[in-house]
């Protein structure tokens, strides 16, 4: 009930403006001031400054350096080029090549916001212009992003894994399948709209073997990225953290030596930029710190664990109340922060249910980023339709078929959890 009361207490400051990262620190430390709690003040404190204190959470600003400096590398026109090259032959060519673009992107940016914010720059005004409604240029740009949030390195899942305690490198490979069927159904679904609305592809045939192979070839140094980081991961090279090291050194390489487009005045700006998201998240992370302090010492998720064990007669029934949940949550907070407040909570309940928290990870990362790209207060929403200059109220109608697309790949992940595990399980057993 305590724990509860300081969630609501979060909450309700966050409603009324008050910055994520304080209103969650103010719940939190409240928690030490009520009458009948007896452990010092000074043990907020500690867990604030603990928080932080984590090796494998060094991943997250190593990981948010490196989607910036990729895109002052000269990559992103690279991979736009191909993504043009394999889908601009279909209906609504523009719309397909920005779903392959964002699964691209996806083993680069690591963020779903950031994918859905480089699109609409590069991307949006290009669609409009071909005809394309804004509302419908808008939504698929945003879900897009979507993909970005499965496909390693993603950010989410890095945040998931510390603090639920789950592996990062499994998670990191459960994520390429349901990231690859999310992309093949959202363009099934694009084909369809743009086919009944006329949307025309941008190229009038398929391309030649030898032009794939040539953008294959400019592209190499981002699409191998991704691989060399799984390779590193699975024969045990490095770390996730370690990874991100690699990863910061990889993008300096590729950006001075080989695409020669990245100076020190590209450096210094992609830090500037990554200083600004990582004090932003680190400062969530760490008063985020003292609830999920709060939430242990309260037994809070053996409680839970308790009355959902006695309450749902199996896996399948608890996933998904649990996702209904999750998406409710998702268009109430920012991703990340429904996965700071939540993994340490859910992640024992679906343990002590029996469902493997690799599988969870990616149905939990899946629904709360799906979550942002819808109103109330959808973040991915706000950025792409600030950016096009489109209604909400229009985009909220464009997006309704991609959802059903997204909810559809949702419950394959639910009913058949072999979908998220078999390669997790086949590479590193």
């Amino acid at each position: 009930m305590t724990t509860a009361l300081l969630l609501g207490l979060g909450l309700l400051l966050m409603a009324i403006g008050m910055p994520v990262a304080f209103a969650i620190g103010i719940a939190g430390l409240s928690y030490f001031l009520l009458p009948g709690t007896f452990l010092p003040t000074g043990i907020g404190v500690q867990r604030i400054v603990s928080a932080s204190q984590s090796f494998p959470l060094l991943a997250v600003p190593l990981f948010i350096f490196i989607g910036h400096l990729m895109n002052a590398s000269g990559i992103t026109p690279r991979l736009l080029k191909l993504s043009t090259l394999l889908a601009g032959w279909m209906s609504g060519g523009l719309a397909q090549a920005s779903l392959v673009l964002s699964t691209l992107m996806g083993g680069v940016s690591g963020s779903a916001v950031a994918d859905a914010a480089m699109q609409s720059r590069v991307l949006g005004k290009g669609m409009v212009e071909e005809g394309y409604t804004p509302g419908f240029a808008g939504a698929v740009l945003s879900i897009g992003g979507l993909i970005t949030a499965t496909i390693p390195p993603s950010i989410g899942l890095i945040l998931y894994g510390y603090l639920g305690e789950v592996s990062i490198g499994r998670l990191f490979i459960a994520g390429l399948i349901p990231g690859v069927l999310l992309m093949v159904a959202l363009m099934i679904t694009t084909s369809l709209v743009a086919k009944r609305r006329g949307y025309t592809p941008v190229r009038d045939s398929l391309p030649r073997f030898g032009e794939v192979l040539g953008a294959v070839r400019g592209s190499v140094w981002a699409l191998l990225f991704p691989l060399w980081l799984l390779v590193g991961i699975r024969y045990g090279l490095f770390t996730p953290s370690e990874a991100g090291a690699f990863a910061v050194v990889y993008a300096l390489v590729v950006g001075c030596l080989i695409h020669r487009e990245m100076g020190v005045r590209e450096i210094i700006e992609a830090m500037r930029a990554s200083v600004r998201d990582i004090g932003m998240i680190m400062l969530i992370i760490m008063f985020s710190g003292i609830i999920g302090y709060v939430v242990s010492f309260e037994q809070v998720p053996q409680t839970i664990a308790q009355l959902t064990l006695g309450l749902f007669a199996n896996q399948t029934t608890l996933l998904l109340t649990l996702a209904v949940l999750l998406v409710l949550l998702g268009m109430l907070l920012e991703a990340t922060v429904v996965v700071m407040l939540l993994a340490p909570i859910l992640v024992p309940v679906i343990k002590a249910a029996g469902v493997d928290p690799v599988h969870f990870g990616l149905l939990m990362m899946t629904l709360v980023t799906f979550g942002g790209m819808t109103p109330p207060v959808g973040i991915s929403m706000y950025t792409v339709c600030g950016i096009l200059r489109c209604p909400f109220t229009a985009y909220s109608r464009e997006l309704v078929p991609f959802a059903l697309a997204v909810f559809a790949v949702v419950l394959g992940i639910i009913f058949f959890p072999d979908v998220v595990l078999f390669l997790p399980n086949y590479l590193m057993g």
